[in-house]
């Protein structure tokens, strides 16, 4: 390990317990605790503060991208189990939802009193995984940028970590996972994007502490009760487990119970609040990787920031993330951070990233949905199945959320020894043709006056600022959204299947204010297209069987100039 840098203030701050889910005001610093032991924030125009951060303006080749792939990849999808298992296979009966992992670990590992998570890093060895073919594959389908995820809730980090010994260069593949993703993916001009989930490890493992309640080893600890001590002779012999599974306090109320970390994110609801040294060592893990990767856009798994408000962690890292960006890119380029669950003055600071949801209309500023063609972590009763998210889907998703003025990062499963499966593959090429053909109706485009029209705008809420993905009607060929080229001279209008029966346009009816179309084409096609534009709508005819494009049609208007 190098030696640690000289001294800045990192506050981890003895809030009393409680419900303040976001309660504290973005405009509130927590009380400063003094750290030694702290990673030197960049120098630059941005304070760790939020009305210092409130001066962030969004680059414009994120608006122009549209499009990211996310490989969201990590030795929790060793197993092929889906997602949290490393949380997960400490329940006893199982978790809430899903397979059962619990059972599956025992018959596959052994008892998690011996053969915890720490038993899956070491036997996960990504033998297959080739990032250059993977990229190539990622590029041809239309992504203009790409994210690796640098550690999960697993508090497993895949780059050669200077605080985290329980690293994929030490352990597992014994590779840099992040440094090769980031060669490639600049290799091949793709902006390079870096997740962070590690924030919530404290909580997020607490079941670790637990034992079997029932059958013949009912007592024994879990493994993530192990300390160094315990490891002479091991394989693991030299490293902590407390350094992976951060189990140095007492777990929280009920931390028994599956589902009560979800109502504890905010660290609310009763959640024991993480230590000082728990703080410095996030924080300082994650300015070792920003400074190693120089990523363009970074990604945070919470609420607002990593430990806020309990700590001012990630308003340092945050001012840091723009402090370096400015000072290698030109300076109208701070990059991108993303974070969850923001208030109104949040939005100002950083870009909101709403999981698997869109808005119900078109946003004043870029923001991004996260989601994926299957379950986060690779799941493989979601190939057997084949329930992944077809082509079709992913294209319609993209169409609506670049419309309300959004991109789309879509995770494509990978399975632990780093390959994708056919049916993934498939759905690649597919998105690819689309992309191919109707890409110009996406990238470099800007929300038009309307986001679109179609029943499948009815009715729908965003949940929790996320998570409403699916709880509309599904889009059809009623449904259509509306693009503008960002020079404005093109509008397109993108039909969410294939008309079978004429159009009818009413946002782009002729009125004494509104603008006469002069041109109107079908793009991919050079035969006409019969349309009529009346003072209540746009009227475009059906089109012949073999011009149809079943996933989605795009038609480009051009206008009469003034």
């Amino acid at each position: 390990m190098t030696s640690r840098l000289p001294l800045l203030v990192l506050s981890c701050v003895a809030i009393l317990q409680g419900s303040y889910a976001n309660s504290v005001s973005s405009s509130e610093t927590p009380s400063v605790i003094v750290s030694t032991t702290a990673e030197p924030i960049a120098p630059g125009p941005f304070e760790p503060d939020w009305q210092s951060l409130a001066s962030y303006e969004m680059p414009e080749w994120f608006r122009d991208a549209k499009f990211g792939i996310w490989a969201h990849w990590g030795p929790q999808c060793a197993p092929e189990q889906g997602d949290w298992y490393a949380r997960h296979l400490y329940f006893e009966d199982g978790p809430a939802w899903g397979t059962n992992v619990t059972a599956f670990h025992r018959d596959t590992y052994g008892h998690p009193s011996v053969a915890g998570f720490k038993d899956v890093i070491h036997q996960w060895t990504a033998e297959k995984w080739n990032p250059d073919e993977l990229l190539e594959l990622y590029v041809k389908a239309g992504a203009r940028y790409f994210f690796a995820m640098a550690n999960h809730h697993d508090n497993f980090d895949l780059w050669d970590s200077q605080y985290q010994p329980w690293n994929a260069v030490r352990l597992g593949p014994k590779r840099n996972i992040i440094a090769e993703w980031a060669r490639v993916a600049r290799s091949h001009g793709l902006k390079l994007g870096l997740s962070v989930h590690a924030a919530h490890a404290w909580s997020w493992y607490e079941p670790s502490q637990g034992a079997d309640k029932k059958g013949a080893l009912a007592g024994i600890p879990y493994d993530g009760n192990l300390t160094a001590e315990d490891g002479k002779g091991t394989w693991w012999d030299g490293l902590d487990p407390q350094d992976l599974y951060e189990q140095r306090h007492t777990p929280s109320p009920n931390f028994e119970d599956p589902l009560s970390i979800h109502s504890r994110w905010n660290w609310d609801n009763g959640a024991v609040l993480p230590d000082q040294a728990y703080c410095e060592r996030f924080y300082n893990r994650t300015m070792d990787l920003i400074n190693q990767f120089s990523p363009d856009l970074l990604y945070f798994d919470d609420t607002a920031l990593p430990l806020w408000p309990v700590s001012d962690a990630g308003l340092k890292i945050a001012a840091h993330f723009y402090n370096q960006n400015l000072a290698r890119n030109p300076t109208t380029d701070p990059g991108v951070l993303f974070a969850k669950i923001l208030t109104p003055d949040q939005r100002e600071c950083l870009t909101w990233d709403i999981e698997r949801g869109v808005p119900t209309t078109t946003l004043p500023y870029a923001w991004q949905t996260d989601t994926c063609l299957g379950h986060w972590h690779y799941d493989r009763s979601v190939y057997e199945q084949k329930t992944y998210k077809s082509a079709r889907t992913v294209i319609h998703m993209l169409a609506d959320i670049v419309s309300k003025n959004g991109n789309l990062l879509l995770s494509v499963p990978i399975r632990g020894d780093g390959t994708i499966d056919e049916e993934e593959r498939r759905i690649l090429h597919e998105i690819a043709s689309w992309m191919n053909v109707h890409g110009e109706a996406i990238y470099e485009t800007r929300p038009w006056s309307v986001f679109g029209e179609g029943p499948a705008s009815e009715g729908v809420e965003l949940r929790d600022q996320g998570f409403n993905e699916g709880k509309g009607k599904p889009f059809t060929a009623e449904d259509v959204r509306y693009t503008m080229s960002k020079d404005g001279h093109h509008l397109y209008i993108i039909v969410l299947g294939a008309p079978r029966q004429p159009l009818s346009l009413q946002a782009l009816g002729w009125n004494p204010s509104g603008r006469q179309i002069e041109n109107l084409q079908l793009i991919g096609d050079e035969l006409p297209v019969e349309w009529e534009q009346h003072a209540e709508s746009l009227s475009i005819e059906p089109l012949e069987a073999a011009r149809f494009n079943d996933i989605a049609m795009v038609f480009k208007v051009d206008f009469e100039t003034n």
